[in-house]
């Protein structure tokens, strides 16, 4: 009748690898900024949208692949991570987005190149 209901104690979430947090916090910031971009640049915001989102999205499916597979989707990452680059220099060249945080982005992005090349060419 009036039962308890018993519940499973929730396990703590795993952290996540540091390419893909890493990857994650880069494609926020991108996010953020690209939101503020007013036309006409709206449709390289756009482009930075789907760049951003591509990169941890690729860390991570490559994280639940083995082999060549694995190493196909971290490839498409760093690609995704140089097109987002080109995008965001673009755009802070053009004064759409701000200077300092498209720089500080750039930072963060080629820190994840820079994993996602060890990820890529193990010695």
């Amino acid at each position: 009748m009036n039962e308890r209901e018993e519940t499973v104690p929730a396990t703590p979430p795993r952290p996540l690898p540091p390419a893909q947090a890493r990857a994650l916090e880069a494609a926020a910031g991108a996010l953020t900024l690209a939101a503020s971009v007013k036309p006409p640049f709206r449709p390289i915001a756009e482009q930075v949208i789907r760049a951003a989102a591509s990169v941890p999205a690729n860390v991570a499916e490559g994280q639940g692949r083995s082999g060549q597979d694995r190493l196909y989707h971290w490839r498409v990452a760093y690609g995704s991570a140089r097109e987002l680059e080109v995008h965001l220099t673009l755009l802070a060249d053009a004064g759409a987005i701000d200077r300092p945080a498209a720089a500080r982005l750039l930072a963060q992005l080629d820190e994840v190149r820079a994993m996602l090349g060890r990820m890529t060419h193990p010695r």
